[in-house]
């Protein structure tokens, strides 16, 4: 008997939160929240992009080749891979 009142307890506290979650999802408050939102996010984004700082490109001559790489292949280094598998 009590676990028959627990589950109908169970059932009616399921219901009532989706009905609850059911009429706030479908009121015109939430509506008008959305669409206010949807509305403010294009001009936020327009705004925020505009307030964007230019940044000017200083990176000439930065990278420097290394002109000693040619004689580092040049110089014969004994491999030992092949050693490994005697």
């Amino acid at each position: 008997m009590v676990n028959n009142i627990l589950k109908f307890f169970i059932l009616i506290l399921v219901l009532l939160f989706f009905l609850i979650v059911f009429n706030y999802y479908f009121s015109d408050k939430n509506k008008d929240l959305v669409i206010n939102n949807r509305s403010n996010i294009n001009k936020n984004i327009f705004k925020n992009v505009s307030e964007l700082p230019v940044l000017y490109n200083d990176t000439n001559d930065v990278i420097e080749f290394n002109s000693g790489l040619d004689d580092s292949n040049k110089r014969n280094f004994k491999r030992n891979f092949w050693e490994l598998f005697k």
